[in-house]
């Protein structure tokens, strides 16, 4: 009897259908967190400034494009035209927050690239999506910077903005490895005004702070005091005894993006740019009291 040969067996790591399967989630997770640190590293950069804020702002010229298509379309009926109408000149009065994104990411990069180091210091980074994410990505481009886009997949199809640097484009399944990196580069954080995911964002990253969870300082600006001062009323929490007068200090509410540029500038270079080369040259005298 002539015996059969066996085909060779797949290799582990190019199985699909062990990959995809619940025991290759790990190997799943950890490719998340792999595959962003071997670009980043290829790309050079070394920190970033994050801006979240709401994926459904426009720019003023297409708020207002919108606005002006509506009121040619006067066949629609009235009840729909009215309610369309108002959206639309909502969107022009929160274009402006799109635009002070797209201003300040332009002033922080053009700072930032001129900042003499070996690495990249302090690109723009957003969720990758619309919106304000899109407009920080904008102004980063328009200031001639790399700029990262962390995308995540989800059942509606946030499709990444045209103004991401290609290869700074990621795409993450799991939202708390894409939370990691959000976190793990940045020593600022720019929050606009948004939903859900943006004060999820601020929270996550003021609870971080507060409980010195942190290994480095992150400035955290708030933008927009008319809009977070109508939303969340901290001396509410200050006075309950739910957080501690002195925890208003961990951000800054700015109202323009020459106000939040020079509160970035700053803290980013008393904590990170200056504090480095005074412990650099504090060393040698450390290494002669304590041979």
């Amino acid at each position: 009897m002539t015996e059969r040969k066996l085909k060779s067996a797949a290799l582990a790591y190019q199985n699909e259908p062990f990959i995809s399967s619940p025991d290759g989630r790990i190997l799943r997770i950890l490719s998340e967190y792999v595959e962003p640190l071997s670009r980043f590293r290829r790309e050079q950069i070394q920190d970033t400034v994050v801006f979240f804020g709401s994926a459904r702002f426009s720019s003023k010229e297409g708020a207002n494009r919108k606005l002006a298509e509506l009121e040619r379309h006067r066949h629609l009926p009235p009840e729909e035209l009215e309610a369309q109408v108002k959206r639309a000149q909502a969107a022009v009065r929160t274009a402006r927050y799109y635009e002070d994104a797209r201003r300040l990411a332009f002033m922080l990069t053009e700072w930032s690239s001129h900042i003499p180091a070996r690495r990249r210091r302090f690109v723009v980074t957003t969720g990758g999506g619309p919106g304000i994410m899109e407009a920080a990505n904008l102004g980063a481009k328009e200031a001639g910077g790399k700029t990262i886009g962390l995308n995540i997949n989800l059942p509606f199809e946030q499709s990444p903005n045209p103004y991401i640097t290609p290869s700074l484009n990621f795409e993450f399944h799991y939202f708390f490895m894409r939370k990691f990196w959000f976190a793990y580069l940045a020593k600022a954080l720019v929050i606009f005004p948004g939903g859900f995911g943006t004060m999820d964002e601020l929270f996550e990253i003021l609870t971080l702070a507060q409980t010195e969870k942190l290994a480095k300082k992150i400035l955290v600006v708030i933008y927009g005091s008319e809009y977070w001062n109508r939303l969340i009323n901290f001396q509410t929490m200050i006075d309950a005894g739910t957080i501690s007068a002195s925890d208003v200090e961990l951000f800054r509410v700015v109202d323009s993006p020459e106000e939040g540029y020079e509160f970035l500038r700053d803290g980013l270079t008393k904590y990170h740019l200056e504090q480095p080369k005074k412990t650099a040259e504090a060393a040698p005298e450390i290494a002669k009291t304590n041979p």
